[in-house]
């Protein structure tokens, strides 16, 4: 029996079939022209031309000072050679590179030279301050822990004629400013942040919230002396009713906390504000989560709102605080002035730092020997703007530790 086989029939190859097409060799490309030095800078300025604007610019305004102008005071050379700085800059660069370019260079001088315009009223005061208030302060340090309740004006004029240690100092008005400002903010912070939530979180379109909106927004641009009368005024309204209109308690109604809820009146708009700016910004998908599962409102609030806008609120509120510990005007109406520290501020007239800065330019403690009471004015100036600095530092390193943290 014989087995067949069954043999695959041959095929042709099948490169008689499909051909591949060939692929030509790649010709060999030409070598890209040589690129030199001077074809990357060409149209572009000297990386010195700016210094040698600048030098040109301060003399030419020191020769139209001296030819034209007369006499003109540093921050007039300043400004002048600033504007020629900039013209000038504007015309080479127009010549070697083009209009845009010129242009560009135009806006971002005229940039510059408006922050350093706006920078000199800072550093400006800064220096006064420092120059001025730093030797003293390092003269005398028991300026620090004294007050002006045993200085008189024969005090002053043995400093000034006869060279004596300076006397007095500024513990009375540093006490002041801290009870002052807590109780201010004892009173601001939560009256504000609980009318930014209600704002926010529930009267968001009702006639009631756009109302407290507008008067927040009237109560932001009062001006601090008006804040300090209305705190009085309700006072002394409100001490007549109770304990008559005696001379006694009229006088009584000037104290440290009047002048807490004076300060109150300026901070409680300004915490508003900020406040209600930060709920605003927490995104509604986080509310929404924590309400599908089953949180109720007002603890979604504190638990995921308050926290997530944590930042902004403590930088605000620390800014307010700022805002309000240089006040001058509502203290004087509703604090006095003492030359004597008060621990309590429920009782008795209170001194601020700067009502005592105030007093001692104004109304110094002998008038005819006014440098010694200049010298503690300096000094307490310095102190002043080291507190309201600080709170400032202390509101971006807030604002940094409670910002949210991102995965890297």
């Amino acid at each position: 029996m014989s087995v067949q086989t069954h043999q695959r029939p041959k095929t042709q190859p099948e490169s008689q079939h499909h051909r591949t097409p060939q692929i030509p060799p790649a010709q060999p490309q030409p070598p890209l022209a040589k690129r030199t030095s001077s074809s990357l800078i060409a149209h572009q300025k000297p990386a010195w031309v700016w210094a040698v604007a600048a030098a040109c610019s301060m003399a030419v305004s020191l020769l139209l000072n001296s030819l034209v102008f007369g006499s003109l005071s540093w921050i007039g050379l300043g400004a002048l050679a600033s504007g020629l700085y900039v013209v000038s800059m504007y015309v080479i660069t127009r010549v070697v590179e083009g209009r845009l370019e010129a242009a560009d260079e135009f806006w971002r001088h005229l940039i510059w030279t408006a922050f350093f315009i706006a920078l000199l009223p800072l550093v400006s005061v800064l220096w006064s301050v420092l120059s001025k208030g730093l030797p003293t302060l390092i003269s005398h340090p028991a300026l620090l822990v004294t007050d002006m309740h045993s200085v008189v004006g024969a005090t002053d004029i043995a400093t000034q004629d006869a060279g004596a240690s300076l006397q007095g100092g500024i513990l009375h008005g540093l006490v002041g400013t801290v009870l002052i400002t807590v109780l201010a903010s004892a009173i601001s912070i939560p009256v504000g942040l609980l009318a930014a939530i209600y704002l926010t979180e529930y009267g968001k379109k009702n006639a009631f919230s756009r109302s407290i909106r507008f008067f927040v927004d009237v109560m932001t641009g009062i001006p601090s002396i008006v804040a300090g009368l209305f705190a009085f005024a309700g006072l002394t309204a409100l001490t007549e009713l109770v304990v008559g209109s005696s001379p006694q308690a009229l006088q009584g109604v000037k104290t440290g906390a009047a002048a807490a809820i004076a300060l109150s009146v300026l901070m409680i708009p300004v915490v508003v504000r900020s406040t209600e700016e930060m709920l605003q910004i927490v995104s509604n998908e986080l509310r929404e989560a924590s309400y599908a599962l089953g949180v109720r409102k007002w603890r979604t609030i504190i638990k995921v709102v308050l926290p997530t806008a944590m930042s902004g609120i403590a930088s605000g509120i620390t800014l307010a605080i700022a805002r309000v510990t240089g006040e001058t005007a509502p203290i004087l109406v509703t604090a006095g002035y003492a030359a004597a520290t008060n621990w309590n501020p429920f009782s008795e007239w209170m001194t601020a730092l700067p009502v005592f800065i105030y007093r001692q330019l104004t109304n110094p403690t002998a008038p005819a020997a006014s440098d010694p009471s200049t010298a503690r004015a300096w000094a307490g100036a310095l102190v002043l703007i080291v507190i309201v600095m600080g709170l400032n530092l202390g509101a971006r390193a807030i604002a940094k530790h409670f910002a949210a943290k991102t995965a890297s």
